[in-house]
């Protein structure tokens, strides 16, 4: 049964994901990709959380190897906080050119979901919970990875970036790694979704472009 707003709100706070402002999201360099992992540091170098593709058959993953038909497939990733107790689930269902992305709590049910509103130009996504829209990711340019997460009104209240002046550099490197920083606190479901989307965009939002 689905835990009430409150036991969920509290659990969901409770995680160290969702007590640090600046994350830095690292993709572990791998020879072949076949299956996507990220690791999720704070802004001081501790490993505070894990983003892993699960469920793909050996079939998936020589289909993944033989050919570029990721958007067709389905995915799944387990966001996990750093003892690899899950936090969140996302799944991205195949698509031919709108992604809708679900994201589920660690019981199964569903906090959101993330629907992608263009094809064409920049690409923006909708942040939806209970059919209501309650935020939005902006790509500002996907190459430079500058992305504006806003709320309801249009504010933006947390951003994704490549650069953060405030990151030890001997830590990270803009090469195999983004950053994601709340300007404050946003209220849940929108806080989960931010935090969802911001450490799933590479895997389950931008993995058909290959930019």
């Amino acid at each position: 049964p689905r835990q009430n707003y409150a036991t969920w709100t509290s659990t969901m706070n409770e995680s160290v994901l969702f007590q640090h402002n600046i994350l830095v999201v690292n993709q572990k360099a791998k020879l072949i990709e076949l299956t996507n992992q990220y690791s999720v540091f704070d802004e001081n170098g501790n490993n505070i959380g894990h983003v892993n593709q699960v469920g793909q058959s050996k079939a998936k993953k020589l289909l993944r190897l033989v050919s570029s038909v990721d958007q067709f497939l389905t995915h799944h990733f387990d966001i996990t906080d750093a003892s690899g107790a899950l936090v969140m689930s996302v799944t991205r269902p195949a698509k031919v050119f709108k992604s809708t992305v679900l994201i589920n709590d660690s019981t199964g049910a569903e906090i959101g979901r993330i629907v992608q509103e263009n094809v064409f130009g920049k690409i923006h996504f909708a942040l939806e919970s209970g059919g209501a829209k309650i935020g939005a990711i902006k790509a500002e340019n996907w190459r430079a990875w500058n992305f504006a997460i806003e709320d309801a009104s249009g504010r933006e209240v947390a951003r994704i970036t490549k650069k953060f002046a405030g990151l030890a550099r001997e830590m990270f490197t803009t090469a195999d790694s983004y950053v994601v920083e709340l300007h404050e606190v946003p209220s849940q479901p929108l806080h989960s979704l931010i935090i969802a989307a911001a450490l799933s965009i590479d895997t389950a939002l931008k993995q058909d472009t290959r930019l």
